[in-house]
């Protein structure tokens, strides 16, 4: 469905002014303080969770229609979850590299003005749950070449996930880091994140189809995740909340063949993160809708994504389009 070469693109160019081969080492230069004790969450609850209103947006997102593992309501969440109180809308790409996605494609205060203009227009479509802007970056990037540790994957500079969390704070956003192993694991990468990942209003994405376990070359292959590789992950996350008293975390797991995601059954769900399958092909509306019923609906996990891709497809579909499939997404993304 999704070109494997679509969104892969060599930064080496960039790092010899960007100093790309110091990414991942030393801390985190976290230039406004105020992130990291004024979280920007939506409110979902403050103190106890509204049982009955999250049963009830969820009657909603499943049309009145219960049924073939939907709606997913345990575990519930932690207090102050953002879903499905809030619709997450985010923009995803890459600063250096404007084929990676919008995010980067766009001057910033531009970009951002597009953001708003999209929310309002999926507010417009549903006004049962607000919608919150997010800018979802990619922090670590899968690539073509092994790179000096041969893992095929480059870490961003901690100053480029610095500009992210300034732009987010323009416009009110939530903020997503997404990884891309290559021949790395989730195991070697996450850590590096977690004084960013710490923070409330910052969430996480990981990416099946860079991860190649089979030791191909990234983008000549489509790689995998297993239960256990998302379960590691939202662990991670889980561990973050208990030790920090922030609210539930956002896990994005992207999607669009069945082997991206082996043992989805074996996916454990727990009250501290929020995990949504993301329907992350591009192509005709048809094509779209289909692998949504095939590989997100029809394997039920928690909650679930939609991916619009400005240039590969096509015919954009519309806010009320998408808002027709079981269930409904709460977490959107354009690329």
């Amino acid at each position: 469905m999704k070109s494997v070469g679509a969104i892969i693109v060599l930064v080496f160019v960039f790092c010899s002014l960007h100093s790309c081969d110091k990414a991942g080492e030393g801390k985190p230069v976290l230039k406004d303080s105020s992130l990291q004790k004024k979280p920007v969450v939506p409110h979902g609850q403050t103190v106890s969770l509204d049982t009955a209103m999250y049963r009830r947006i969820w009657d909603d997102l499943v049309h009145g229609k219960p049924g073939n593992g939907w709606p997913v309501l345990e575990p519930y969440p932690l207090p102050r979850p953002v879903l499905p109180f809030r619709r997450v809308l985010a923009f995803y790409g890459n600063l250096y590299s404007a084929g990676m996605g919008v995010l980067g494609a766009l001057p910033e205060e531009k970009m951002l003005a597009k953001l708003k203009q999209e929310v309002a227009a999926w507010q417009a479509a549903d006004s049962s749950i607000p919608v919150q802007p997010a800018l979802h970056y990619i922090a670590v990037t899968a690539q073509s070449r092994p790179g000096p540790d041969r893992k095929y994957r480059l870490r961003m500079p901690f100053g480029e996930i610095d500009k992210i969390l300034a732009l987010a704070k323009k416009s009110n956003a939530l903020v997503f880091l997404d990884v891309q192993v290559g021949h790395s694991t989730l195991r070697d990468e996450l850590p590096q994140l977690r004084d960013y990942l710490r923070l409330p209003h910052v969430h996480l994405g990981i990416d099946p189809e860079y991860s190649m376990k089979g030791g191909q070359v990234p983008a000549r292959a489509i790689g995998t995740f297993d239960a256990a590789d998302i379960n590691y992950a939202s662990e991670f996350l889980a561990k973050l909340v208990r030790e920090h008293g922030i609210p539930p975390k956002m896990l994005i797991v992207h999607r669009f063949t069945q082997g991206m995601v082996t043992n989805y059954q074996k996916i454990q769900k727990t009250p501290e993160v929020q995990i949504v399958m993301h329907m992350d092909g591009f192509g005709s509306a048809a094509k779209k809708l289909n692998t949504y019923r095939q590989w997100i609906e029809k394997e039920p996990v928690q909650f679930t994504g939609f991916k619009l891709f400005y240039k590969q497809d096509g015919k954009l579909m519309k806010p009320d389009e998408v808002l027709k499939v079981h269930p409904k997404p709460v977490y959107i993304q354009y690329q």
